[in-house]
Formats: structure tokens, C-alpha cells, sequence
């Protein structure tokens, strides 16, 4: 029985060791950056709420602890997303006349707005990446295409995120 309280404060001891090197070496959890006090109330204004950035942007912003506002009139900060579009464009054929690979696509234009005042002018990132595409397997190859959508729509959120952070 005394072995085993023993051995249980090593293992407490270890892990307040090891927490404490972390946080001295600057280790933080990625996502877990603050946006400016001046996005603390931010509204996100774009045509669709559906999309993939859309709604990856409101959930970055909301870990990041900034309060999303229900109209631009109730916000510190506005962000304009002006585009967001995705798909997807044959890249090669095959003899047969069927397409065997595809580049997907994943393109927003935003600025931000603080107080009115424009902070960061309209910018575009467009990403993609191409994948092979097989007729016998079409709804794995059309998931295929889907989560590619979604890794690319993630990858933009986490630009954008690094560009609102500079704004500090």
C-alpha cells in the first residue's frame, strides 16, 4: 500500500514537472491565441452561413474569445467576407473521354473593419490541391473531394486567423 501512494506522488510529481517546463518554454495549445481587444464584438458579414469558411471562421473566432454580434450595428469589428466560392476543374482525361483527375479549389476575399475604419484591406487566399478520380468508386471519390474542400476551407481559416492576430 505505502508503494503505491509513493508511486502516485512521482506521477504528480512528474506532471507538475512536466506542466511547469511547458508553460516556461512558451507552450500554448494551438487555437487558444486572443484576437485584439478591438474584435472583442465582431460581426462576420457574408452572403452565405453555410459554407465551409463561414462557419470554421466562427468557430475559430469564438475559441479565440471574441463575442460574434447578430448585426454590424452591434459590433466593434466587421469582417467582410466578399467571396467564398469552391469547386472543382478536370485536370487530365483519360482516352475514353472520362476525366481521372481533378483539382479541387478553395477561394475567399475579406477585409476588416474596426470601428468603421478599414484595417485590413480586401485580400484573397486561394488554395486547392488535385486528387486522382476512379468512375468505379464515385461516392468515395466525391467524399474525397468533400473532405479535401473542408481541409483546404480550415487551412484558410488559420491564414486568416494569423492576419487578424497582427492587427493587435
Amino acid at each position: 500500500m505505502w508503494w503505491f501512494k509513493q508511486k502516485a506522488a512521482y506521477f504528480r510529481f512528474a506532471i507538475l514537472l512536466l506542466a511547469s517546463l511547458l508553460a516556461a518554454c512558451g507552450f500554448r495549445l494551438q487555437g487558444t491565441d486572443e484576437y485584439p481587444a478591438s474584435m472583442a464584438s465582431t460581426y462576420i458579414d457574408a452572403e452565405d452561413h453555410y459554407t465551409f469558411f463561414y462557419r470554421d471562421l466562427r468557430v475559430a473566432l469564438e475559441q479565440g474569445g471574441v463575442r460574434l454580434a447578430g448585426s454590424p450595428i452591434d459590433a466593434d469589428a466587421v469582417i467582410r467576407i466578399e467571396r467564398d466560392e469552391s469547386g472543382q476543374k478536370v485536370l487530365t482525361i483519360s482516352v475514353r473521354n472520362v476525366p481521372t483527375e481533378y483539382d479541387v479549389f478553395y477561394t475567399v476575399r475579406y477585409s476588416v473593419w474596426i470601428n468603421g475604419v478599414e484595417v485590413l484591406p480586401s485580400r484573397t487566399l486561394s488554395l486547392n490541391q488535385d486528387y486522382t478520380y476512379d468512375e468505379t468508386q464515385t461516392l468515395g471519390k466525391n467524399r474525397e473531394a468533400e473532405g479535401i474542400r473542408k481541409a483546404i476551407s480550415a487551412d484558410i481559416v488559420r491564414q486568416v486567423g494569423r492576419e487578424l492576430l497582427r492587427l493587435k
